[in-house]
């Protein structure tokens, strides 16, 4: 019967296309990482001083750098300062970062892809209809189901205080 069969789902079959593809491309990283420690060489950079327009035979020699592939504190978090502590070197109480710590624990973390919810949100995904059709029919299902539950109950309360 048709009522049984189930729709093919087409964002688990890109998930799973995504998945397979993951798969590939961390193969493929750990392979260069191999070859990486393999051939090892030490990245650093250039760096002119500001005053010396260009380098002669006769100024010092440049200056190298480690480079720095951290990018420091997340943006999300506030920098801790010598002024946030108190002079026995207990922190300070901030009543705004409480604030703000009790309102984030009510939204949640934030989306790590907003386009992508707003594509599934507004149906801008090919072959998938938009989340507010989806809601209206899940809805009108809910109403249809709960109208024959009570259906059901009346005929059943109907037969029972009938025979009464």
């Amino acid at each position: 019967m048709v009522f049984f069969k189930k729709k093919a789902d087409p964002i688990s079959e890109h998930a799973r296309e995504l998945n397979a593809r993951i798969a590939a491309l961390e193969a493929e990283i750990r392979q260069l990482d191999s070859q990486a420690e393999t051939a090892t060489v030490v990245r650093s950079r250039f760096t002119v001083p500001q005053t010396a327009p260009r380098l002669a035979p006769s100024q010092p020699a440049p200056i190298f750098e480690e480079a720095v592939s951290g990018h420091g504190p997340p943006p999300g978090e506030p920098e801790i300062t010598p002024s946030h502590f108190n002079e026995l070197g207990v922190r300070k109480f901030d009543l705004l970062a409480v604030w703000r710590r009790f309102k984030n624990h009510f939204y949640g973390p934030p989306v790590s892809n907003p386009k992508l919810v707003r594509y599934l949100a507004s149906g801008g995904v090919q072959g998938l209809r938009p989340l507010r059709y989806e809601k209206r029919v899940a809805r009108n299902r809910t109403l249809f189901l709960l109208g024959v539950l009570i259906l059901v109950f009346y005929g059943l309360f109907a037969f029972l205080f009938r025979n009464n």
